[in-house]
């Protein structure tokens, strides 16, 4: 049997799994997150179809789309049948059309009972850009500091001890600086990424707060809903600091376990010549071959990034509330008492907020 769910009732399928039919191709580019991927048409195929349907007839190009089609059917709802063992099927292509509804028919004709999302993966697009087009609901706790002093490693911390904490960097696969794609993979689309942020908050549930590391509103090569970033610009603002020595041990961790590290720094470096000059960044590329990496990570963050963020390395009473990172485990039960503390009043602001925009 198939029915016909619109995106607000997948909301309430019970872990739902989603299946896209688009090309590999639309798919990499942005898809519902947490969906598997199999296409009717692979990326050559669809150029094909749609080329006759826009320079022939859309006759032909349904003709076409068969005998692309009927081969694949055998395999396509075997895996479509396994797929269905481990929770309820949603098919979906671009806007709820022929691709989803023909492979829908099929599946049902072979007895697996499946749902099809009407207006495909655009209806959820339209979703995700309406979340951001309207005044961010909840209060941002930011936490800012001087590049190494563990803000994305206390991030993770207060995830496993259930606070709303999301990394914006690992959804952007961006650590936000010259050196910020290093291992990391390619980075998504701007249409994936807000998809993997949107999912992000619908999954802290009703927390009046999220807690966020700084960032520019440009993170690699995806760029923070407008909504979002002034959020983070107004929120609570929470400095973090560390000692200088334990910010060159926690980078040197990081960065040399990534393949071929030195080899992308050394290229990388070629970025701050405009910034650092040719005999700096000379120096700089020197100690790199030396293997001087502990000299080279501490004129870096001094001579660069230090004067780049210039965030105190010390407590300021300029931000909300300070944090020494020095000792992790004290830093986490400090920030804790904090936020603990805020709740209420947070939880307060935010229904405030709630009432004023529902009233306007």
């Amino acid at each position: 049997m198939i029915t016909e769910i619109n995106i607000e009732e997948l909301k309430a399928l019970d872990h739902p799994i989603l299946v896209d039919v688009r090309s590999e191709g639309e798919f990499a580019e942005a898809t519902i997150p947490g969906s598997v991927n199999l296409p009717l048409f692979n990326n050559a195929e669809r150029v094909e179809v749609g080329t006759t349907y826009t320079q022939a007839t859309p006759s032909l190009a349904r003709e076409l789309g068969l005998r692309i089609v009927s081969p694949k059917l055998p395999d396509l709802v075997k895996k479509i049948e396994e797929l269905s063992k481990e929770g309820p099927l949603v098919l979906f292509c671009w806007r709820g059309g022929m691709r989803s509804k023909s492979l829908a028919a099929v599946v049902d004709l072979m007895g697996v009972s499946i749902y099809r999302l009407q207006g495909g993966y655009k209806a959820y697009r339209t979703q995700v850009l309406e979340f951001f087009e309207n005044k961010f609901p909840v209060q941002v706790v930011v936490l800012r500091g001087n590049t190494g002093v563990g803000k994305t490693e206390f991030l993770k911390k207060l995830r496993l001890e259930g606070y709303p904490a999301i990394d914006l960097e690992n959804l952007a696969n961006n650590r936000g600086s010259v050196f910020g794609a290093m291992g990391l993979g390619s980075p998504p689309s701007q249409k994936k990424f807000e998809g993997l942020l949107y999912e992000e908050l619908a999954a802290l549930g009703n927390f009046p707060y999220i807690i966020v590391e700084c960032e520019s509103k440009r993170i690699g090569r995806v760029t923070l809903p407008t909504s979002f970033f002034t959020a983070m610009q107004e929120g609570i603002q929470i400095l973090h600091y560390d000692s200088l020595e334990n910010r060159i041990e926690r980078l040197l961790k990081e960065y040399t376990a990534v393949p071929n590290a030195l080899q992308e720094i050394g290229t990388a470096l070629e970025r701050l010549i405009k910034t650092l000059g040719h005999v700096k960044v000379q120096e700089l590329r020197t100690l790199l071959n030396e293997g001087c990496l502990d000299v080279f990570t501490e004129r870096l963050l001094v001579e660069y990034y230090d004067k780049l963020y210039a965030y105190p390395n010390e407590p300021s009473s300029d931000y909300a509330f300070y944090l020494n990172y020095e000792e992790p485990a004290k830093a986490l039960k400090e920030l804790e008492c904090y936020l603990n503390e805020k709740v209420d009043q947070l939880a307060g602001e935010s229904a405030i907020l709630r009432l004023q925009d529902s009233a306007k």
